[in-house]
């Protein structure tokens, strides 16, 4: 009887503390990561990224934590490099035994950093990249919210050119897997419309030089170029096209897509068409909904928001909501089940609806265009997507 009493004693202890035997998941802690580019080339979108996981972070402890856990998130520095990451990945998942990697930019990056995270069970959650593999091929530790580059090449390179008349398409991308992406996407969306990229030029990762590109894409006269560009390629690549008196259509992805575009670029940079979702969120912005969360960052961490910085806030609201769903018994199954359910409305800052299921890791194949237009982003399309 003693010994059927002590072990019955021993099941309820062990029913206890499963609750929180998860890697990361303590009773009163939920412990994440993400890897972010924060002394590197993107730097500027790392720093946003941060800033809005960590006000939406201070939101949801100030409200009570998720299921009575607090949030904390522990951030590594790649500078971009796929080595760093998976130094960084190594650290947070074996050392700082992270429950789940949120939000690493870049698609190097992930790439690198993946294998570490499954093979200790831990979720790769709404990676800051657009590129195919942070759904394809399937697994049941990665979810992803952002329309694939090359399905938002594949909607508007035709469509656009087609629409402003352009003869001669060609191309300038970042030589790996985002620039091969974008390139991919644009040949295919201009071969829907009996089109094909006429001439394209590369560059590395982390070049500031584009005289010699925009020089040949100059002489070949494009009239319209597709940029697999960031930051301050895209920059680079307009401004030094300007000071040539080279002026076709520049189409971006949503990589371009940002307010560092047109704040360091300035007027140089009117005119680009970039591929989005969620809108930039302005300080004087229409909606009040938006304004009000705009000042609500800017007064925490004096600088305006961007949309990267709106990608951090959302990411960390849906990964605790799916926490919270999942219930107090936390682990990589019930996290997996709960997201697997997840209904996800369009929110203040315009983003497209998202839903998962057991077979599905994409949230949404929705994309729309927008312009610079007097140096603030207009969006001035509706949103399309493609038939699957």
């Amino acid at each position: 009887m003693k010994t059927k009493a002590t072990l019955v004693a021993l099941g309820l202890i062990a029913s206890a503390s499963f609750a929180y035997a998860a890697q990361g998941v303590t009773a009163d802690k939920i412990t994440v990561g993400s890897l972010q580019d924060l002394s590197g080339p993107i730097a500027g979108f790392g720093k946003q990224i941060r800033f809005g996981m960590t006000l939406r972070m201070q939101e949801i402890n100030e409200q009570g934590g998720i299921n009575g856990r607090m949030l904390d998130i522990k951030f590594e520095d790649t500078q971009y490099d796929p080595k760093k990451a998976v130094l960084g990945a190594q650290k947070l998942v074996n050392q700082e035994k992270i429950f789940a990697m949120l939000g690493t930019l870049g698609t190097a990056p992930n790439m690198a950093a993946m294998p570490i995270q499954f093979a200790k069970q831990v979720p790769n959650f709404f990676p800051v990249t657009a590129a195919r593999q942070m759904y394809e091929p399937f697994h049941k530790l990665k979810f992803s919210y952002a329309v694939p580059y090359y399905d938002q090449m594949r909607i508007f390179a035709g469509k656009l050119a087609k629409e402003k008349g352009a003869n001669k398409v060609c191309a300038m991308y970042q030589d790996d897997d985002f620039g091969t992406e974008v390139l991919e996407g644009a040949k295919d969306g201009l071969a829907d419309y009996g089109m094909s990229i006429a001439v394209t030029t590369s560059f590395k990762r982390g070049a500031t030089d584009f005289s010699s590109q925009m020089q040949k894409l100059a002489s070949e006269k494009c009239d319209m170029v597709v940029m697999g560009t960031i930051i301050r390629e895209t920059i680079g690549g307009i401004a030094t096209a300007r000071r040539m008196g080279f002026n076709p259509i520049f189409l971006g992805s949503s990589a371009a897509y940002t307010d560092l575009i047109h704040k360091l670029g300035k007027g140089a940079m009117d005119g680009l068409y970039a591929t989005m979702t969620a809108a930039n969120p302005y300080l004087d912005a229409a909606d009040k909904n938006v304004s009000r969360w705009a000042v609500k960052y800017k007064t925490a961490f004096n600088e305006d928001p961007t949309v990267f910085s709106v990608y951090g806030y959302n990411l960390v609201d849906i990964f605790a909501e799916a926490a919270t769903q999942a219930g107090k018994n936390l682990t990589s199954d019930t996290f997996v089940k709960a997201m697997e359910t997840m209904k996800i409305p369009n929110d203040i800052f315009g983003s497209p609806a998202q839903s998962f299921g057991p077979n599905k890791r994409l949230g949404s194949n929705e994309t729309r265009l927008s312009q610079l237009q007097s140096e603030r982003w207009v969006v001035v399309s509706p949103y399309s997507s493609l038939k699957k």
